[in-house]
């Protein structure tokens, strides 16, 4: 199999504590209603390895990385305590805005989900519309395509969604040459551009702000490899970032507040107030916002919260052999 480094454990050494949990979602978001993760605990404390069930084998050990990082290696010192954070509105019916906005207390800022396949611009426009009458004219409102838009319908959707005064728009197209033609096409208009995807499903990181086709970076620890590589990236680019997380539970979420703890400049709201997506976590009280910021700080899974939500006993065997294989592929890449 290799040599084992000194950044990854043995694998019985991660089996040993592994817990895998099934966390009920509010509202369907990304396409899921149940969230699953597998947790388990390093001589830092308690980590989490949480990639999409779509991604393959490849993807999710850097993942995994992150999670070995987190729980075996001490961190980046803090700079802060405390992360400002947004919250977050799937695409949901415009009508629903108010209860989805409800679970964030005390945010500033919201992101809205738009370009949600099946739906119309339309919808679009009354969802940030709602969003905005919520937030009133002091909120911040920015919007996430995820990379649905082709240039044409980013252009034209941006011009539909201005009225509402945007903070930025998150990787409104999926390529790093898209997005740099529909920044020089909407210059004019005030704005900023982030990039998501082309961050941190990219072979090379830095591609989009070697193009100039961002404002600024959506980084997230986890698909980047820990936060130490997260911090990297974000130096050698020279663009504002904001930390975002990928539906992880309260242990996935201590990650990503540490990564924006460590970030010498914090000019925005993070994306880190999503545990309020959820109807149950594995800590107690959740990580979720109070008065708009998360603390900054390790936590612990509480043992009868993991247990009352540990996932079947198929998808434990799923999650367990998905682990061993991406294990087995960073010794490989070690050695």
């Amino acid at each position: 199999m290799g040599r084992v480094s000194h950044a990854t454990p043995p694998l019985p050494e991660v089996l040993a504590s592994a817990r895998v949990v099934a966390l009920p979602l509010a509202t369907r978001f990304r396409g899921v209603d149940v969230r699953e993760a597998l947790l388990f605990e390093g001589p830092q404390g308690w980590t989490e390895f949480s990639p999409f069930a779509e991604y393959d084998d490849r993807e999710a050990a850097t993942w995994l990385a992150a999670a070995i990082d987190f729980g075996w290696m001490p961190q980046p010192a803090a700079v802060r305590n405390e992360i400002p954070v947004n919250a977050t509105v799937p695409a949901v019916a415009a009508a629903s805005v108010p209860s989805v906005l409800a679970r964030f207390d005390g945010c500033r800022t919201a992101k809205v989900k738009v370009a949600e396949a099946g739906q119309r611009l339309s919808d679009d426009v009354e969802r940030v519309r709602a969003v905005r009458e919520e937030m009133g004219p002091e909120g911040r409102v920015r919007i996430d395509a995820n990379g649905a838009w082709n240039v044409d319908e980013a252009e034209r959707a941006l011009h539909a969604l201005a009225e509402f005064d945007l903070e930025y728009a998150e990787q409104p197209c999926a390529t790093v040459d898209e997005l740099a033609e529909l920044r020089r096409r909407v210059k004019y208009m005030g704005i900023p551009i982030a990039a998501d995807e082309s961050v941190r499903k990219a072979t090379d990181p830095l591609a989009v702000a070697r193009a100039g086709a961002a404002d600024l970076l959506v980084v997230k620890a986890q698909p980047l490899g820990g936060v130490r590589r997260a911090l990297a990236i974000v130096a050698e680019a020279g663009l504002p970032a904001v930390v975002s997380s990928a539906l992880d539970t309260s242990i996935g979420l201590s990650m990503g507040a540490a990564l924006a703890a460590a970030l010498p400049v914090l000019e925005y709201d993070c994306g880190l107030g999503t545990a309020s997506l959820f109807t149950a976590d594995v800590t107690e009280p959740p990580l979720a916002p109070v008065g708009g910021v998360l603390p900054v700080g390790r936590v612990q899974p509480d043992p009868s919260l993991t247990a009352r939500h540990e996932a079947s006993a198929d998808r434990r065997d799923w999650w367990l052999d998905r682990l061993a294989r991406c294990h087995a592929l960073l010794v490989e890449r070690a050695g």
